[in-house]
């Protein structure tokens, strides 16, 4: 049960396929934060868990489709469900802007007003996604990957002997066992991943620095042995929705 209330201007919600994460924030920053499991959410669950909170308006990015009705039912017309189409003071240079899942538009927001372009942004969720934005400031492009756990939980379930493991970091790069081996695999093996595809992408876009930022679970532990300079913004996905919900209170019907 929560706690306490609180009011702010922006009910922040970040829809993931297994969590959607929330915020209550003000226009310059996150003030208070609650988690709930997306499978079944409805109206009262989404009401029970928002209890003690109240907000002027709602800013939502979603990969799940069905969840979003009960944020319409709960937040009426103060809803803003993030799209390629809403303002976001960043532009859009892709064949199909329509596809851009809205969380990866959220990061890239947030690149752009808090980190600088050009950059990458790295987010390690059920999947992991680089997104990259330009010199002068336009979503371009990405790539999608299997996300660290999605991959581990999978070698479990396809093979007879090998147990789920707890991820964290191997003691060595030669497994003693067959848990430190997994360890091993799903570490050293997954930033071998990431390098390769940040020095692909390099290839591919002008010369020059680019801001790698990182968000998500794993982002802490990952890009700490990559041997790269990443600034790890475990808010990164928040913070673009509370900037893009100071571009809708700007802009009175969006």
């Amino acid at each position: 049960m929560h706690k306490g209330t609180m009011t702010a201007e922006f009910l922040l919600a970040d829809v993931g396929n297994g969590r959607i994460k929330l915020a209550l924030a003000s226009p310059e920053a996150l003030l208070d934060r609650r988690e709930c499991p997306t499978a079944g959410l409805d109206a009262a669950a989404l009401r029970a868990v928002l209890a003690g909170w109240t907000f002027t308006r709602t800013v939502l990015c979603s990969v799940v489709p069905a969840a979003v009705p009960a944020f319409r039912e709960v937040c009426g017309p103060s809803l803003t469900v993030l799209g390629h189409d809403t303002p976001m003071g960043i532009g859009i240079r892709y064949p199909q802007p329509e596809r851009i899942g809205a969380d990866r538009l959220a990061n890239a927001v947030a690149l752009a007003h808090l980190h600088g372009a050009p950059g990458i942004v790295i987010d390690f969720g059920t999947a992991v996604t680089f997104d990259i934005l330009s010199a002068d400031r336009h979503y371009v492009g990405g790539v999608i990957a299997p996300g660290l756990r999605l991959m581990t939980d999978y070698l479990h379930e396809r093979t007879a002997l090998l147990p789920k493991v707890e991820l964290r970091e191997p003691e060595h790069a030669i497994g003693r066992s067959t848990e430190e081996a997994i360890l091993a695999g799903a570490a050293i093996g997954y930033r071998g991943m990431i390098r390769g595809i940040l020095d692909a992408l390099r290839k591919e876009l002008p010369d020059g620095p680019l801001q790698l930022v990182a968000t998500g679970g794993d982002a802490g532990w990952i890009t700490a042995g990559l041997g790269e300079s990443v600034v790890v913004d475990a808010d990164l996905t928040l913070q673009g929705l509370r900037l893009v919900g100071n571009l809708a209170a700007a802009c009175p019907g969006t």
